[in-house]
């Protein structure tokens, strides 16, 4: 298993991690497998979504606040409960397929973190198994 840190800078925040998810397949030294990516965070995720153009993910996170508010009469005493929401909806942990010791992914996708209660460091683990 490899791990590295994410600095986020925002309350709510998408930071694209797929180089160093792709540098830590390559040091497994797998060509072929499948790769998981865990947060072991309560109010963290993970998805896979464009690169191209950032406001797809700017939309994303405004959508995310509007559905799920900050502040909406919530009982969790530590005033976190949308992140907790947000990070269950997104979910903390993915899979892709390794190929020729690269991730497989599409023309436009990227590996996000996904942040909901920073700004914090967080950690992501990454866990290659050949086939």
């Amino acid at each position: 298993m490899k791990q590295f840190t994410v600095t986020t800078r925002k309350q709510t925040d998408m930071v694209n991690i797929t180089a160093q998810v792709q540098a830590a397949v390559h040091a497994t030294g797998i060509q072929s497998g499948i790769c998981t990516v865990f947060v072991p965070h309560t109010t963290a995720g993970v998805t896979i979504n464009e690169n191209a153009d950032p406001d797809v993910i700017r939309d994303m996170l405004m959508e995310m606040n509007k559905v799920i508010p900050f502040t909406d009469g919530y009982a969790h005493s530590e005033g976190n409960s949308a992140a907790h929401i947000k990070a269950s909806l997104f979910g903390c942990s993915l899979n892709v397929i390794v190929e020729g010791g690269s991730l497989q992914l599409g023309t436009w996708q990227s590996l996000f973190f996904c942040e909901f209660d920073g700004p914090r460091n967080r950690t992501v683990w990454v866990q290659v198994l050949g086939g």
